[in-house]
C-alpha cells in the first residue's frame, strides 16, 4: 500500500446515472491509499442506494448524509470524516483517469508542503461540447501544463473544482471548505492564491469533466455572473489592490458598469475609460467616462479591464506594455 492516505470529497444530488462510471474510475486508480467520504445531499432518485451497494463491496467508501443543505454544507460534512493526509476532491458525474491520483500524491512528495497539485481536463458530453467550454477547456489546460495558473486567476476559475490535490495542513490554511461564499471552487482557487500554495505543473490528462443539461454550474444562481463578480472583487480589494494608487476601469458593457455600481456603493473613487464614442464625456452611476488615451495622465495607475472582446484584450494588452505596465500588478483582467 503507497505511503499518504488521500481523502477524497465526493457530494452527490441525483446522479444515478453516472455514479458508477465514476466510482469505478476511483476503483481502478493505480494508487490505492485512498478513502472516499460521499456525502448524500437530499438525493431523491436512486443515487444513495447506488452508493451503498459500493460501500458495502469496498470499506474504503464511506457514505454520509449532509448536515445541511447545498454544495457548501456538504463539503463541509464530507471533510468532517476525512482521515487522509490528503485532501482532493470529486464531482459525483464526472471521470477519473487511471493514474489521476497517483500523479498527484507523487507530485506533492517531491514539491512539499505549500504546493497544489492540479491536472488537465477534458469535457467529454453525449451532445457534444460547446465552442465556449472548448476554449475554457483550451485556456485551463494551458495553464495548468505550465503552473502558471494564477496569473489570469481574476479571469475565471483557475483551478478545476474536482481536480486538484493538497496536504491536509495546507488545505486547512486554507480555511478548507468553509467560507459560505460562491461559487465556492472559485472562492477556494482565490484562498490557494491568497496563501501562496504554488501550483505545480502538469502535462498529464487527470479528469474527465461531463458536461449536461442539468448539472449544478449550469441551473443553480450560485453559479451566476454576478456571484463571480462579487468573488472577483472582493479578492482584488483583498490582495491586489493598492489604495494608494489611481484605480481605473476598463470598459462600459455589462461587468463595467456592475463593478463601477460596487465601487460606488463602497466609496471608492476610480477613473471609467472606455473607447465608446456613445459613451465617453457621459455619466453613469454619477462618475464620466473617459476616453482610455487619457491613461497616462493618471499617477501610477491600476487598472481592471472588463472588455470581454479578445481582440480588444489584446489590443489593451498591447497598450499597457507599451506604457510599461505588467499584469497582476498594474492591470488585471476580469473576463
Amino acid at each position: 500500500m503507497q505511503n499518504g492516505l488521500v481523502s477524497i470529497v465526493m457530494p452527490f444530488k441525483n446522479t444515478e446515472e453516472f455514479l458508477p462510471e465514476c466510482l469505478d474510475s476511483i476503483l481502478h486508480q493505480t494508487y490505492s491509499n485512498w478513502e472516499v467520504v460521499a456525502v448524500n445531499d437530499s438525493s431523491n432518485d436512486g443515487s444513495m442506494e447506488t452508493i451503498s451497494q459500493y460501500a458495502e463491496k469496498d470499506l474504503r467508501i464511506r457514505v454520509v448524509q449532509n448536515k445541511g443543505k447545498g454544495i457548501i454544507p456538504a463539503l463541509q460534512t464530507a471533510y468532517s470524516h476525512c482521515t487522509g493526509n490528503y485532501i482532493t476532491r470529486m464531482d459525483s458525474d464526472d471521470v477519473m483517469t487511471p493514474h489521476r491520483l497517483a500523479w498527484m500524491v507523487a507530485a506533492l512528495q517531491k514539491n512539499g508542503p505549500g504546493h497544489l497539485a492540479v491536472g488537465q481536463v477534458r469535457y467529454f458530453s453525449e451532445r457534444g461540447i460547446s465552442d465556449g467550454y472548448t476554449r475554457y477547456e483550451k485556456w485551463l489546460n494551458y495553464l495548468t501544463e505550465r503552473g502558471i495558473n494564477y496569473n489570469e486567476v481574476y479571469k475565471e476559475c483557475v483551478v478545476p473544482s474536482p481536480c486538484w490535490m493538497a496536504y491536509r495542513k495546507d488545505f486547512e490554511k486554507c480555511d478548507g471548505f468553509n467560507p459560505n461564499r460562491y461559487p465556492e471552487d472559485y472562492d477556494l482557487t482565490f484562498r490557494f492564491y491568497e496563501n501562496g500554495l504554488k501550483i505545480i505543473p502538469c502535462p498529464e490528462l487527470l479528469h474527465l469533466w461531463r458536461d449536461y443539461d442539468h448539472r449544478t454550474s449550469r441551473t443553480s444562481e450560485h453559479y451566476a455572473q454576478n456571484y463571480f463578480l462579487d468573488i472577483k472583487m472582493h479578492y482584488f480589494l483583498k490582495l491586489d489592490h493598492d489604495h494608494s494608487r489611481a484605480l481605473v476601469v476598463w470598459g462600459a458593457g455589462f461587468k463595467g458598469k456592475t463593478i463601477a455600481k460596487k465601487l460606488v456603493e463602497k466609496e471608492i473613487p476610480f477613473k471609467w475609460l472606455c473607447d465608446n464614442p456613445n459613451k465617453v464625456n457621459k455619466k453613469i452611476y454619477g462618475q464620466s467616462l473617459h476616453h482610455y488615451t487619457s491613461l497616462p495622465s493618471l499617477k501610477n495607475p491600476q487598472s481592471i479591464i472588463t472588455v470581454a472582446n479578445e481582440t480588444a484584450q489584446k489590443e489593451i494588452k498591447t497598450y499597457l506594455e507599451s506604457l510599461n505596465q505588467k499584469s497582476m500588478q498594474d492591470y488585471f483582467f476580469f473576463c
